[in-house]
């Protein structure tokens, strides 16, 4: 019997192609790809991650007494996920930018529509539409981070300190992903089912115009105002 899991893979199959077809992944994977670029990145990265204790919190609220199984796993991604913002606004420091700039900045539209979706699907659907994110997040990490911090840290020649975000979820969202398959197994309903299938459509797209949507250079200054190769 095929595994719900397995099902959720299968029905996202061309929104998740939509994300990965965005040209700053192929930018990235053939060494075409800037400093600026790298760092409007974890700006975006930043304005979503800052969310997602608070988007576990309030989906883990949400839920009825019949999921507390559910409650008590949201639980455990609230501790691994704890300051990740803060990981991110180091590796700006790291590659030279002012990350207190970017602590206080504005996300791009896509990423603001992205986090609101989630916010909203949760409030306004279902709390288990949240787990529609989960999957594209962390589906996403496994597919693109490590590989992607290799590259372009050979390309742009910057500190290993620079990439402790990418690093770090390459190889914490492989255990996330097995985790995560064993909760998606106890959802059994079909109209649940249903539910994260089509919100994990739904990020896909969001997550893929968040990349879509990343600058040449961001907005961002750097430090001293010196020039980071």
């Amino acid at each position: 019997m095929t595994s719900f899991y397995d099902i959720l893979q299968a029905e996202t199959q061309a929104e998740r192609e939509y994300l990965t077809s965005a040209p700053i992944i192929a930018d990235v994977f053939t060494g075409n790809i800037s400093t600026g670029q790298y760092v409007s990145f974890l700006q975006q990265a930043y304005h979503h991650v800052k969310h997602t204790v608070p988007l576990l919190m309030t989906c883990g609220g949400k839920l009825d007494d019949s999921k507390e199984w559910l409650r008590e796993a949201i639980g455990h991604y609230i501790e691994e996920e704890m300051g990740h913002q803060e990981w991110i606004l180091n590796d700006i420091q790291a590659c030279g930018y002012d990350k207190e700039v970017v602590r206080h900045s504005t996300p791009s539209f896509a990423a603001e529509m992205m986090v609101s979706y989630a916010y909203d699907s949760i409030n306004r659907v279902n709390p288990l539409c949240f787990f529609g994110m989960v999957n594209v997040l962390e589906g996403t990490s496994i597919a693109l981070a490590d590989n992607a911090a290799k590259m372009i840290r050979e390309k742009l020649d910057l500190p290993r300190k620079a990439f402790s975000y990418l690093t770090s979820h390459g190889a914490l969202d492989i255990e996330h992903i097995d985790f995560f398959k064993g909760l998606m197994e106890r959802i059994t309903c079909p109209r649940e089912q249903a539910l994260i299938i089509h919100s994990a459509k739904r990020f896909y797209r969001l997550y893929g115009d968040v990349f879509r949507a990343i600058e040449a250079n961001p907005a961002v200054p750097l430090i001293n105002n010196e020039e980071v190769a």
